[in-house]
């Protein structure tokens, strides 16, 4: 559908725009120079410090699923959506950086396909590269499609002009210069965002009369219960309180969490591309700190939108439906009412950094698995290494046209964060019980690591279609769960139907010799190879670090419950 929504911007606005993206196609240029082998490509040569890699840990996954999904939510559920930052990421970040990454980096894999494939062989690896690549195209067409929103939005080019002028910017820099081009322009994109939605809110908090203004304003509207965090069931949409909180705390704080933030590919290469092993162990950490924060230019602004913007007032009040906005456009709708231009074209800049951000992150790990996980693994093995860099262009280009056809999935979708969280319940969950079953249990067999994937990802689908709206048309509503309370459930069953079928078929089956485990299971890997080098400063100690970021999250969900 195309928007009826309009931002009045000038040539000043389109002026900052293009400065923006001036420096975005600059940064590809000069990272095709440090490109000469595949690993450059694809790693980054595994050089870069870690301020550098853990700010783009968060900016990669700060895109435009986060930003408009977020807001979206804001507006829609008001303060439960903080769950998914506090309850929902940090906390698995943290045991990313203390617990798993020194597998990952001491390890040397190259993506985390790779290291299921010296931990389960080769049915695990195929299962596992083949449901990422898939699920890499239909995440970067979420992104694709918001990014082509927004130009529609300013512009009024149609969604599906939009959508290839979107594509084609991204591709030429990820063509260029790989991860590392990736990398620098997501760190570039995190102060964009920030510089961009930071003024916005403030703006907002002014409009409405501040926080008390805020409350007053919800409170009249009927939606007060909105203002706390727990027991969230507008996020859940469970009648039960106690059920809520559960499925806050399991279904989103540990299945759902724990499953993306430390077996996704997405950000894991971020912090692979460290120079060494402590570098990689603070990137998520590093990247923990700036995330905690976000909420508050992100929901805030989305919860204030629904309360000051008259259409999205009116949407609100009669459910969710009629009108011509939906909650993705809160944040648009709210830039179009406060910000003068000159803020607006920042603002446009941002958003539009955002959505690149998350494209060009899910193309860059996707073109990495289909690289080195699927060609060179199955079917060509033994070529020189440029042709695998080469192949990884290719990869690029395939990964983007298949990204457009996917980008008209997200439009129908009034609350993309539903989408995600179905996706992520697919593909994530399953995941994260073999990774974690597989890393403490050194019994677990390969035939358990590919038919725990295979069932458990076939238990989520189960689940998301007989839930009432979890897969839109595709669903048919014999269990009444919807929206994201259907995806916490989705993810459980994922997770425990993989746990059970793998211990189940381990029993069955003959497991590894235990001297290829070394590296691979928590047991049978000396405390040496999980540690890096001695530090020399408090604060460049990974896990001290961690336990700042622990008691700083703890103290905000109290505050804020």
């Amino acid at each position: 559908m195309e928007s009826t929504l309009r931002l009045d911007a000038n040539w000043v606005d389109y002026l900052l725009i293009g400065i923006y993206f001036a420096f975005v196609l600059t940064i590809g240029v000069m990272a095709r120079r440090s490109v000469s082998t595949s690993l450059d490509f694809f790693l980054s040569g595994r050089s870069l410090p870690s301020w550098v890699t853990g700010l783009a840990f968060v900016s990669a996954n700060l895109g435009a699923v986060e930003i408009m999904g977020m807001s979206a939510n804001g507006a829609a559920l008001g303060m439960p959506t903080f769950h998914y930052y506090w309850i929902g990421a940090i906390p698995a970040m943290l045991f990313l950086a203390v617990v798993m990454m020194p597998f990952y980096y001491g390890s040397k894999v190259r993506s985390v396909p790779e290291f299921m494939r010296r931990r389960f062989g080769p049915g695990a690896h195929l299962v596992n590269s083949i449901s990422f690549a898939v699920a890499q195209v239909l995440i970067a067409g979420v992104n694709l499609y918001l990014l082509a929103t927004i130009i529609n939005t300013l512009l009024g080019w149609p969604i599906w002009v939009s959508t290839v002028v979107a594509a084609a910017i991204v591709l030429s820099y990820i063509t260029l210069g790989g991860l590392s081009a990736a990398i620098y322009n997501e760190v570039l994109q995190f102060f964009v965002i920030v510089a961009a939605l930071t003024p916005l809110t403030v703006l907002a908090l002014n409009k409405v009369g501040g926080w008390d203004g805020l409350t007053e304003k919800m409170t009249a509207a009927g939606t007060s219960g909105e203002l706390s965090s727990w027991p969230g069931t507008s996020l859940t949409q469970f009648g039960s309180e106690i059920w809520s909180v559960i499925g806050i705390v399991l279904g989103l704080g540990f299945v759902l969490s724990f499953g993306y933030w430390t077996t996704n590919f997405v950000e894991v290469q971020r912090a692979m591309a460290s120079k060494d092993m402590n570098a990689a162990r603070r990137a998520p950490v590093i990247g923990s700190f700036p995330k905690m924060f976000i909420p508050f230019i992100i929901i805030i602004p989305g919860m204030i939108a629904a309360v000051i913007v008259p259409e999205l007032a009116d949407y609100k009040s009669n459910g969710g439906t009629g009108g011509d906005v939906t909650y993705n456009d809160a944040l648009l709708l709210l830039m179009r009412d406060l910000l003068p231009n000159g803020l607006l074209g920042v603002a446009i800049a941002g958003l539009m950094a955002a959505f690149m951000a998350g494209m060009a992150a899910n193309i860059s790990a996707f073109n990495t698995v289909m690289s080195y996980d699927i060609w060179q693994t199955y079917v060509q093995k033994h070529k020189p290494d440029d042709f695998y860099t080469t192949f990884g262009r290719w990869a690029t280009v395939v990964a983007t046209v298949l990204a457009i056809g996917t980008s008209a999935f997200a439009g129908q979708y009034s609350n993309i964060m539903n989408y995600l969280q179905t996706l992520f319940g697919f593909f994530n969950a399953p995941l994260f019980a073999t990774f974690i079953l597989g890393m403490f249990w050194k019994r677990m067999t390969a035939a358990a690591g590919w038919t725990g994937l295979v069932a458990g990802t076939s238990a989520a689908i189960v689940v998301a279609i007989l839930s009432n709206d979890a897969l839109g048309a595709a669903s048919i509503g014999v269990v009444d769960l919807s929206g994201q309370g259907a995806a916490f459930v989705a993810a459980g069953a994922a997770f425990v139907v993989d746990i059970l079928v793998s211990v189940v078929v381990t029993q069955f089956s003959r497991p590894k010799d235990e001297a290829t485990l070394r590296g691979l299971v928590y047991s049978m890997t000396p405390k040496a190879d999980l540690a890096g080098a001695p530090v020399a400063h408090a604060w460049e100690s990974p896990v001290k670090l961690a336990g700042v970021a622990l008691v700083m999250v703890i103290i905000l969900n109290v505050v804020f419950s």
